[in-house]
């Protein structure tokens, strides 16, 4: 998938990142494996282009990092999004360091020198997003049973990131 990024898909994916980072709790999974994918709390960086991170346990199903695809339904399940990408160690302590926050804490006993603890980078590819249809119309149109054309049900973009 190799879409342009057209003035449509850079305001999907600006609106994809700000409702992302109001809400950053994603199901992920290795790609090829048997594996049901799982809640992580994405950790996200403005600074950063391109990837966010992960703080897990060594014996975690997606440990082993590789090919991964995450799923994101933002908390108002208004903008749906499928992020293909690669999982792989972070291994910079300024980068454990900055993203650690109590939250991070809470799941490791040991804190930032347990030796379970793993930070993984989810290095982006490509997303297919979904946004629903906010106008008036559409939203009529649902409460009372109106047949919706496709191009009248929100937007959906391919893109890389």
């Amino acid at each position: 998938m190799n879409a342009p990024h057209d003035d449509e898909s850079a305001e999907v994916r600006k609106r994809m990142w700000e409702k992302l980072a109001k809400s950053p709790f994603i199901m992920i999974k290795r790609i090829g494996t048997p594996d049901h994918a799982e809640p992580m709390t994405a950790i996200l960086d403005p600074e950063a282009d391109g990837a966010f991170w992960l703080y897990t346990r060594k014996d975690n199903r997606i440990a082993t990092g590789g090919p991964a695809m995450a799923q994101v339904v933002t908390s108002d399940h208004k903008l749906f999004a499928c992020i293909r990408g690669n999982l792989v160690p972070e291994t910079d302590p300024a980068l454990i360091e900055k993203y650690w926050s109590n939250m991070v804490e809470a799941w490791f006993e040991g804190g930032r020198a347990d030796p379970a603890l793993l930070m993984l980078r989810f290095e982006l590819e490509d997303a297919e997003i979904w946004e629903g249809d906010e106008s008036l119309s559409g939203k009529f149109k649902m409460i009372t049973g109106m047949k919706i054309k496709p191009e009248e049900a929100g937007r959906h973009v391919e893109t890389t990131l």
